[in-house]
């Protein structure tokens, strides 16, 4: 089944994410862009808020791949205790490079997840470089927020295949983008490992405004609950990987 990610931006918000019982609780900027990370004093208070009840997810920022300002932003964030750190592939600097140099510390327990930008053209043979260089998993989201959500830019076909290569791959799959409740039934049928929001949390509809609780309570009725989801928030953070898959033999 799939888990409910929710991008939270401070503790208040995370107390409503987890009190409507979201499976993921990711933390990002939503005013620093489509991947803007909160500061690393944040993000170990929120660890130590959540106390290991669900899986914690961050972000590096909406960084260009240089690849020694990469890997030390992730450093950085992984040593806060959060679960998963997300690197964007916005599609500027040597993505291979970057990949290279992310691989020693993705062999060495950091728990890497790349997020792909459907806006600016979903290139599906990354994943193979992803999984060879030890990355746990893999998303696909929007960069322009307000250019429309992610299935305006990639069709449900498209996406279909992006969750069955990472299923082949072993890398876990998730959908994020601008949704709405109505992408939510559209989108579970493909089954991702995980289905993300923000926006669609938030009072409005805007994504920049505080989360509103009724609306998290909205979204997580229409997300059924994974029944793995209470075994998988108490596993040690070194084997705490969502829904992994192993990959399948050639």
């Amino acid at each position: 089944m799939t888990a409910l990610l929710a991008s939270v931006n401070n503790a208040a918000e995370v107390r409503i994410a987890l009190d409507a019982g979201v499976d993921v609780i990711d933390l990002k900027n939503p005013t620093a862009g489509a991947l803007g990370a909160v500061a690393d004093p944040l993000a170990r208070e929120i660890v130590a808020q959540v106390a290991g009840r669900v899986p914690v997810s961050a972000t590096i920022g909406d960084l260009p791949l240089v690849h020694a300002r990469v890997a030390q932003a992730v450093r950085n964030k992984a040593s806060t205790g959060v679960d998963y750190v997300k690197v964007g592939l916005f599609g500027e600097g040597d993505v291979a490079g970057a990949l290279s140099a992310l691989q020693p510390l993705a062999e060495d327990t950091v728990q890497l997840v790349a997020v792909l930008f459907a806006d600016r053209g979903i290139d599906l043979t990354l994943l193979h470089s992803l999984a060879k260089a030890g990355f746990t998993g893999a998303m696909v989201d929007t960069a322009g927020k307000g250019a429309g959500g992610l299935r305006r830019h990639a069709d449900d076909r498209l996406l279909c295949r992006f969750v069955g290569l990472c299923r082949e791959l072993g890398l876990l799959s998730g959908l994020a983008g601008s949704l709405g409740t109505a992408d939510i039934a559209p989108l579970l049928a493909l089954g991702p490992d995980l289905i993300g929001f923000r926006g669609a949390l938030c009072r409005c509809g805007q994504r920049t405004n505080v989360l509103d609780p009724h609306a998290v309570a909205v979204v997580r009725s229409l997300v059924p609950t994974p029944v793995h989801a209470s075994a998988t928030a108490v596993c040690p953070r070194s084997q705490n990987r969502l829904l992994h898959r192993a990959p399948i033999s050639p």
